[in-house]
């Protein structure tokens, strides 16, 4: 079979990162074609992970008039999420869109709207969904071990982990800080695990109080002030239609020691899962008796293609599966459109100081 022909739009970090190195994993792909506004990004990308024929480009537009190219992975700063992958489903490319979907719910709406108006897929790189424990925690919830879920937790925390490279602290390329940035990663697991995206209404509140301090001690160095406006950290208490509450903690810089990347925790009427302090567990009762259980996912259920289980190799798996017609699509549009619903409501109210109603939007 003639392998799917792959286009990278943006060649910096999380493409260098995640989405070329999974790549590399797929037998059915090759990448034939790379862009970047500065062109030097992208000649090193092709060179390392291209064909010999990869071409490179510097304007988006002109890589998507290549007919051969059949899906594209967008790695840009959030800002250009949107526009590009749009013109990237209506040029017939299945998109692949780093995560957030877009700098806000208008905007991901609209990708939603072209993608069922063109047929292209389109799906968002919220990679946690494919993590081990994440996986065996949705099948759980799904076969009802959990019983009625109705009060979660999400957070991810760093105590001085500010990105300083790129425009990560600009609100005008991305849209915010925290929550938008890493914080859409814990919320998106959470409602996987739930398997609920109807919000009703959300409190939230957003804070920059840190970045006017003169030693930072940032893990990647001291950021410019001048080009700092967005959150450093930001909180939300959601309640859903059925009347669970998430809440919902993140933050690049907060004098805490609690620091951790993605965590979750859901609660049932039957038992409770989490991942709280680098194990996975499940609680409950049996036999009048409260149970621990922490599952060993260090074996099976891994389906062999010649890696170790990588959540961005199965992220990048599924999409191609899906482009096959062998399977479905794990992040769907139109739910990781509720993520940014939710950002959008927890920004609001933090502005307002009021809640948000989503039924009102």
């Amino acid at each position: 079979m003639e392998k799917l022909k792959v286009g990278i739009i943006g060649c910096g970090g999380v493409a260098n990162g995640k989405h070329l190195p999974a790549l590399k994993h797929i037998p059915e792909v090759e990448i034939t074609a790379f862009c970047d506004i500065i062109p030097e990004k992208a000649e090193r990308a092709a060179k390392q992970f291209g064909t010999p024929d990869a071409k490179v480009y510097t304007d988006y537009r002109e890589l998507l008039k290549d007919e051969s190219i059949n899906n594209v992975r967008i790695t840009t700063p959030n800002r250009c999420h949107a526009p590009i992958a749009i013109d990237a489903m209506r040029a017939g490319k299945h998109v692949l869109c780093e995560k957030p979907m877009a700098m806000n719910y208008a905007e991901a709406k609209q990708m939603v709207e072209v993608q069922k108006e063109t047929g292209c897929l389109l799906t968002i790189g919220y990679q946690h969904k494919f993590d081990a424990d994440v996986i065996y925690a949705k099948k759980e919830a799904e076969s009802g071990v959990f019983g009625e879920m109705y009060f979660a937790k999400a957070n991810v925390m760093r105590r001085r982990g500010v990105p300083t490279w790129g425009v990560f602290t600009e609100k005008s390329e991305q849209g915010g800080g925290s929550l938008i940035d890493i914080g859409t990663h814990a919320l998106d697991t959470v409602l996987y695990i739930l398997g609920n995206y109807k919000p009703k209404m959300v409190m939230g509140t957003t804070y920059d109080k840190l970045k006017y301090q003169k030693e930072p001690a940032n893990a990647s160095g001291p950021w410019n002030v001048d080009k700092y406006d967005v959150e450093d950290s930001g909180f939300g208490f959601i309640v859903m239609e059925n009347g669970a509450t998430i809440i919902l903690e993140t933050s690049t810089a907060l004098n805490t020691t609690d620091e951790a990347g993605v965590r979750y925790m859901v609660c049932g009427t039957e038992a409770g899962v989490d991942n709280y302090g680098g194990k996975f567990k499940i609680n409950g009762v049996k036999h009048n008796k409260q149970y621990i259980i922490e599952p060993d996912l260090s074996t099976g259920g891994v389906p062999n293609y010649g890696y170790a289980h990588n959540n961005a190799v199965e992220e990048q798996r599924t999409f191609i599966n899906a482009i096959l017609g062998k399977g479905e699509l794990v992040t769907k549009p139109e739910e990781a459109a509720v993520v940014a619903q939710i950002l959008d409501g927890i920004y609001t109210s933090a502005e307002t100081g009021r809640a948000y109603y989503f039924n009102e939007e």
